[in-house]
């Protein structure tokens, strides 16, 4: 409640706008009910003619057009408010998606978070551009109507307000209901969602494994969940409106009785004042049950807001980012001061590291599968921070530089680089801004290897290739992303054993490449080859998340008997 509260509140034009617009109404209805009695009393009470009423009516056609327009204006402004909003909430999802580690990003489930992104922030719209509005309107123009029927007759301005708490009430305990059945409703469409982007991304394994029966059951079962769940909140959608036409149906039939026995049996009242009070009444009520359909639109878009609340609330706010420039041309004294990290507060991935990490170095990252080398390169690489302990760069605090700064001076290649949809040109200046000058970019591709490739497409460098690569092999895929690098030229370079899986082609003008990257670059390593550990200036060896030795090849494989056994194992075959 409090997130969409907060998205009113910075809109201040907006809301003293919509409580303008609401004050003209309330006063166009007044002036309306006053200009029908005052031509209904004078035609057929006093047998006025046609002529002597056409001024009343001119009023009263001008009194009817701004009702209109104001009402109209109350709307447009509803809806200016749920942009914005929507807008906003959009931008702080994608930051908080942004934000995330890259361990993160990778392991979360993306059907789920498109449909907070789309169906939940779509969801608060009614909140925005029909219940607060209403809420609005019904203030102002309820306390204004009603101080008019007591003005006129304060015996129907007592039942009013007698009767008119009921239909309040009845919201409350109706919208309880119907914020539940919200949030399940969006539960099932958040499942379903991330069902269906599963099987489809998955479509060619399915297939292969002969499971499309079973996963077209899965998704048909999450899909009549869904609409069982819709069905459900419409239901109370209907029970709500019939119950607030049968109260407010009974509170007017109340007023009309007393106002039609003081009229016709005591003769205590008279015409002008009872149809006067017959014309607001309805208009009271009428306010009132608007406000009880959008109060259950507005019940069913705190359970939108919940499932966004809960998305920012567990992402939490990413560490800032400092102002000092890093030199990104220059590689930089890279100091670990006991660094250790853990996954969503289990069991450590890095404990208590601290290692030096000379300028133009060549630094090897060993160790068995799971004892942390990959936590350890994000973050060297900044993309997490670490729980416990420091990062320095050139004595500073990593993140007392400046996000830009620091990663315009990082190069990353991973086993499974991504690319983008777009252009070969394009996926290969990805990091330059657009420093970057065709000679340079096709220099760049040469040296990655990429000649051939680039000579078989039908447009080059400007040949287009799908999301992720999609057309590329795996081993053209890591050529585009070294190109990406050799023409970034950063300071500090990090290889999560980029070699794995790769043809020999690609492995040798990788390792030929990293060799000229290593005069002007840190090289920091997940070494998986022996050659690549061997050529290292350093090897921190890693077990159980820690790091147990550090030192040259020669050193290491003299004193430390656990990685002379891990180099034997990788001559003989055996993988380490």
């Amino acid at each position: 409640m409090e997130l969409l509260k907060n998205a009113v509140k910075q809109q201040k034009n907006e809301y003293y706008a919509m409580w303008g617009y609401s004050v003209l109404i309330a006063g166009s209805i007044i002036a309306q009910a006053f200009l029908i009695v005052s031509i209904v009393e004078a035609v057929f009470l006093n047998s006025a003619s046609f002529s002597s009423v056409l001024q009343p009516l001119g009023w009263l056609l001008a009194v009817m057009l701004v009702r209109v327009l104001t009402n109209d204006l109350l709307g447009r402004t509803g809806m200016r408010v749920a942009a914005k909003a929507k807008k906003g909430f959009r931008q702080s999802l994608l930051s908080t998606y942004l934000r995330k580690p890259a361990y993160a990003a990778e392991s979360s489930v993306t059907g789920k978070e498109i449909s907070v992104m789309m169906d939940a922030v779509d969801e608060t719209d009614a909140y925005f551009s029909q219940y607060v509005p209403q809420r609005i309107a019904t203030s102002a123009i309820s306390v204004i109507v009603l101080c008019s029927i007591f003005a006129v007759n304060w015996v129907s301005g007592l039942l009013v307000l007698l009767t008119a708490p009921f239909i309040p009430v009845f919201m409350i305990i109706i919208g309880k209901n119907t914020q539940k059945k919200s949030e399940e409703q969006l539960e099932k469409l958040s499942n379903f969602s991330g069902s269906f982007l599963d099987i489809l991304q998955g479509l060619k394994t399915i297939m292969l494994y002969k499971k499309t029966e079973e996963k077209k059951e899965d998704l048909r079962s999450s899909s009549l969940h869904y609409r069982d769940s819709t069905m459900e909140v419409l239901k109370v959608a209907f029970l709500t409106t019939l119950m607030l036409e049968f109260v407010s149906m009974l509170s007017i039939a109340t007023v009309a009785l007393e106002v039609g026995l003081r009229l016709v049996i005591y003769e205590n009242i008279t015409f002008f004042s009872a149809f006067f009070v017959l014309i607001l009444v309805p208009e009271f009520y009428a306010v009132l049950k608007q406000l009880g359909s959008s109060f259950h639109n507005g019940r069913s878009s705190l359970g939108a807001a919940g499932k966004i609340e809960e998305v920012l609330q567990k992402e939490g706010a990413a560490e800032i980012w400092g102002s000092s420039e890093l030199d990104a041309s220059r590689p930089p004294l890279i100091t670990l001061n006991g660094i250790s990290y853990s996954y969503n507060g289990k069991e450590q991935a890095v404990r208590d590291v601290s290692a030096s990490i000379n300028p133009a170095s060549k630094v090897a990252i060993v160790g068995r599968s799971g004892a942390g080398k990959s936590t350890l390169l994000h973050l060297l690489s900044g993309l997490i921070s670490p729980q416990e302990g420091s990062i320095l760069i050139n004595g500073k605090h990593q993140k007392e530089y400046s996000e830009e700064s620091w990663f315009n001076a990082v190069g990353y290649l991973s086993q499974d680089p991504y690319l983008f949809s777009g252009t070969l040109k394009d996926n290969i200046a990805l990091g330059m801004k657009g420093r970057a000058s065709d000679a340079d970019i096709e220099l760049a591709a040469v040296k990655a290897g990429l000649q051939e490739l680039i000579a078989e497409l039908p447009n080059g460098l400007s040949t287009s290739v799908g999301e992720a690569g999609r057309g590329l092999s795996g081993g053209e895929k890591q050529r585009l992303a070294l190109a990406r690098i050799l023409l970034k030229k950063p300071a500090v370079i990090l290889f999560d054993e980029p070699t794995t899986g790769l043809d020999l082609k690609t492995e040798e003008i990788l390792q030929k490449s990293i060799a000229e990257l290593a005069a002007s670059s840190t090289i920091i390593t997940v070494a998986h080859r022996l050659h690549t550990i061997i050529d290292a200036d350093e090897i921190l060896l890693l077990d159980e998340s820690k790091l147990v030795a550090a030192g040259t090849h020669e050193m290491l494989t003299a004193n430390v008997p656990q990685y002379a056994k891990m180099v034997e194992l990788r001559r003989g075959g055996v993988p380490g």
